[in-house]
């Protein structure tokens, strides 16, 4: 018989460090339901302004859930883990924070955007009128302790997993991570209710949720970097228009991917005549940076995929 555990939104901790003391012992097969605040803890509101971007305690940002410790979990093996369930909050925020992003050169000033979502039917989300974002829903952060001592910034993503950021990582998904310390130690959080591929300006649609996961070992497994297993296709829920794209041509990956968000970025504001930081912060939640082609080295191209359902 398996159990299931809950984890409240006070078992919470910032960075990673194997020093830290599991909050709970599960065995495998259990699930555990984790109860999340945003990446921002809790610092922004329904009601927050973009002041608030100007205040908040950088030591308080991207909190994971946890750690969970794993019974006969070894280094050498993998813990699997599988996505059950995510509910999200009613609200979410997306920001553009100064000195953060992609495009941080370009964007200086804070800007802030308060969402309203629907957690019952996730209907797409309003970013100002005639603009709607669909929704998938999933953590940003899902990690185990590294044997590296010290702390390791949450921000990070590690060879054991941590901020991955990667929005296919949702419901039905099976996550491999290779166990560093014995029990695992595994912490979950920084829930996104929308994010493309890139997360370009540095912020999703940062949303408080819970999140349900069930773990098992892969005795042996021997990986040595994260992989992951979809249900299904992977982009459904913004292919139905198909997609505007720019691409960056040239020498450096970074430099095409500014060149292809730059130009998209004018692009939107353009079409859609909102502001080019509302532009970017869009793009943020719903456009993917794809590299569209690496082997003509040293010349390389990053496309920038928006999708055309959004704001047609």
């Amino acid at each position: 018989m398996s159990d299931h555990h809950i984890i409240t939104r006070d078992q919470l901790h910032f960075g990673w460090d194997k020093r830290i003391s599991p909050v709970a012992t599960i065995a495998p097969g259990d699930t555990v339901e984790f109860d999340a605040l945003d990446a921002g803890c809790g610092q922004i509101t329904p009601t927050s302004t973009a002041d608030i971007l100007m205040e908040m305690d950088s030591d308080r940002v991207n909190p994971a859930y946890g750690p969970v410790a794993v019974q006969g979990a070894r280094p050498g093996d993998a813990l699997k883990i599988m996505v059950e369930a995510i509910d999200i909050a009613d609200w979410g925020w997306t920001a553009n924070i100064p000195g953060f992003g992609l495009l941080a050169d370009r964007f200086e000033d804070p800007a802030l955007h308060i969402w309203k979502l629907n957690p019952k039917t996730l209907a797409p989300a309003e970013f100002s009128p005639g603009i709607r974002v669909p929704l998938k829903p999933f953590p940003g952060i899902l990690g185990i302790a590294p044997a590296d001592p010290g702390v390791h910034e949450a921000i990070t993503p590690l060879r054991t997993g941590g901020n991955l950021d990667t929005r296919d990582l949702s419901v039905g998904s099976e996550l491999l991570l290779p166990i560093a310390v014995p029990g695992a130690l595994f912490s979950v959080g920084d829930g996104h209710a929308a994010q493309g591929d890139g997360e370009i300006c540095g912020t999703a649609i940062e949303t408080p949720m819970k999140i349900t996961l069930r773990f098992d070992l892969v005795k042996s497994a021997r990986i040595r970097f994260p992989c992951f297993t979809t249900t299904g296709p992977v982009s459904r829920h913004l292919d139905s228009k198909g997609y505007h794209v720019t691409m960056g041509v040239g020498r450096d990956l970074m430099t095409c991917a500014k060149i292809a968000v730059n130009d998209m970025v004018d692009r939107i504001a353009d079409r859609l005549k909102i502001a080019p930081v509302a532009a970017y912060m869009l793009c943020s939640v719903c456009a993917d940076l794809r590299i569209s082609e690496i082997v003509d080295q040293p010349h390389w191209v990053v496309s920038c995929y928006f999708p055309r359902v959004v704001g047609e």
